[in-house]
């Protein structure tokens, strides 16, 4: 059936959509539990724990333009901003609506129009009736592995160009009218090191389109689809509004903000400028990326859409709209202006393979120039990178290749009411969880000796930051890993007053004794050497002096401080037994307040 006739040119969104406020909420509920429910048998039916238990993916519902309609709760930020879109805007213009036909299945992972590594795959099946397009049901799942130089694909921190990086899927069918291209298949079975997995979880992913699209198409054949569409009009109306009456309610103005990444992966400690403008006026923000470093060397690059506009729409959202399932009402009031060459719109054969890890850096200075217009949201920067530790090599019993690609849980910034929490994944991940150490440990050759907060990590304030984490490796059979961290030269910073949180570290101890710290790079790994991973701490709010004493002592009792951190960073003398000497720490507060920030 082509789709080229069922489409609608106008734009969806009427001002006055002609649905009753009670069906518009049940339509609503059912468009948002439907993503929802698809990601629940991804994850059950996933062959990769990177899937199933990392929960690397995106499940959404886009309209017939790629706008978004509903996302599911356990998708990445990094993709929530706009990957589901883009890869439908993609198809549509190389394709054209007539090309696109009922019972396709597109994938596509293009450097160019994604913006994101090549291991983030996103598959799409339009959504046809008998009176038109509704839209796209799309999954996104990042794939284990891809070709490329290295296990994991996008996992090296010094490839020069994308076509190291593994294979680029330019808009390609894999299902055609229903029918599976058998020669794609195979095609992507060749190409990777890991079919058994992949071709499991491309199932999962072909299975939550096609579900995904049967239960879309049930919710209009029973409300009819110029109500579904107004629902969806409604629902983006109802976004756009809250945004726009919390921007209007701002200080109107301009706010700035820099910060920087330690290097690109190639050219060792050449600082990565990150500088920041926002505008806001006449209930629109305005997020100018212009002064943005150009392009760099290494992979640490994203193209547009898997860049700049997704770090602008992550903070935006995190910012504006927090707790709202999010659709592209969300983001109908920002802008984003960016020039070509930056290293978060590089060009079609930039290296990106590390495209995610400095995303997170760039929300965080966009929440940073914010924080003078919405003191009330602001929170001090987390710890602000992936923090990637990928350990890969032969498994000992069968001599099959294996890969495992984890990334750091760190501290979250304060607010002025809130220690930061933590800890968690970065702000392009959001809360998702840990693969559990005893699988890790089944499944892999080493064992997780160590896993615990990191004392003292947390930026201090009247407000702490949370705390970072240390995980302590022991490998049982030689093997290699790959590191990439940032942050280590520009921590977590503190907001009013407030001081940094911890940085990050990897350190390899070997048997002989030798230490070595490792921040970008790859290093082989003998039986009984010991990897330490050590994530940094969110920056704390407001002077550290202000803290009230009974909350720095009960930091101290549950080993989120140290005693040497309480007096050097609080102002908090303990004495012999652990109590609070008040006349040694009104002392010491006293200086503390005469030096001011920082003292």
């Amino acid at each position: 059936m082509n789709i080229a006739q069922r489409i609608r040119v106008e734009d969806p969104r009427r001002e006055s959509p002609s649905v009753d406020p009670i069906t518009l909420e049940i339509i609503r509920h059912q468009l948002v539990a439907i993503p929802n429910q698809i990601e629940r048998n991804i994850e059950r039916t996933a062959f990769s724990p990177l899937i199933y238990e990392y929960k690397d993916y995106a499940v959404g519902l886009v309209d017939p333009n790629g706008r978004l309609v509903a996302q599911s709760r356990g998708s990445l930020p990094i993709f929530v901003a706009n990957a589901l879109g883009t890869a439908v805007r993609e198809g549509l213009s190389l394709l054209g609506p007539d090309g696109i036909q009922t019972g396709d299945v597109v994938i596509t992972n293009t450097a160019a129009w994604l913006g994101q590594h090549l291991n983030n795959v996103v598959a799409y099946t339009p959504i046809a009736t008998a009176h038109g397009l509704m839209g796209f049901f799309a999954v996104l799942v990042h794939w284990v592995d891809v070709g490329g130089a290295v296990p994991g694909s996008c996992l090296s921190s010094s490839t020069s160009d994308v076509w190291q990086e593994g294979i680029q899927l330019p808009t390609l069918k894999l299902i055609e009218r229903g029918a599976r291209r058998t020669e794609l298949f195979r095609l992507i079975a060749t190409n990777t090191r890991f079919p058994h997995l992949l071709m499991g979880d491309i199932e999962a992913q072909l299975a939550g389109c096609q579900t995904g699209h049967d239960m879309v198409q049930a919710v209009i054949a029973r409300y009819g689809l110029d109500c579904v569409r107004d629902v969806i009009a409604a629902l983006w109306q109802d976004s756009a509004a809250s945004v726009g009456k919390l921007l209007n309610s701002a200080p109107q103005g301009t706010y700035r903000a820099s910060s920087f990444l330690d290097d690109d992966g190639v050219r060792k400690d050449v600082r990565v400028p990150v500088e920041v403008t926002a505008h806001i006026r006449d209930g629109e923000l305005t997020v100018d990326l212009s002064g943005l470093a150009p392009q760099v060397a290494g992979p640490f690059n994203a193209g547009r859409n898997g860049g700049a506009i997704a770090a602008a729409r992550i903070a935006c959202k995190y910012l504006l709209a927090p707790m709202t399932p999010v659709n592209e009402g969300d983001f109908t009031r920002l802008r984003v202006e960016v020039p070509d060459g930056t290293f978060l719109s590089a060009g079609p054969g930039a290296p990106i393979g590390q495209s995610g890890s400095t995303v997170p850096t760039v929300v965080d200075t966009i929440l940073r120039a914010l924080s003078d217009a919405f003191p009330e949201r602001a929170a001090a920067a987390h710890h602000g990178i992936y923090g990637i530790h990928a350990f890969y090599g032969r498994a000992p019993a069968t001599g099959e290749l294996f890969q495992n690609l984890d990334t750091v849980t760190g501290g979250w910034g304060a607010t002025a009411t809130e220690d930061g929490p933590g800890p968690y994944r970065s702000s392009g991940h959001g809360d998702v969880p840990d693969i559990p150490s005893e699988m890790q440990e089944v499944f892999y050759p080493y064992r997780i000796e160590a896993k615990r907060l990191r004392p003292d990590s947390g930026g201090p304030g009247k407000q702490r930051g949370g705390l970072g984490v240390e995980k302590v490796y022991r490998v049982l059979h030689p093997c290699q890993i790959v590191v990439a961290l940032d942050r280590t030269a520009c921590p977590p910073w503190g907001l009013a007053g407030g001081g940094p949180g911890g940085t990050a570290l990897v350190e390899v101890l070997r048997q002989s004794g030798e230490r070595e710290a490792l921040t970008k790079g790859e290093r082989s790994l003998a039986a009984g050497d010991v990897v330490r991973v050590l994530s940094g701490g969110g920056g704390g709010y407001g002077p550290a002096h202000e803290r009230p004493t009974d909350k720095v002592l009960m930091d101290v009792r549950l080993g989120l401080v140290t005693p040497q951190g309480a007096l050097r960073d609080y102002g908090v003398a303990l004495d012999g037994v652990g109590q609070v000497n008040l006349a040694e720490t009104e002392r010491v507060r006293r200086e503390m307040r005469l030096k001011g920030p920082g003292g």
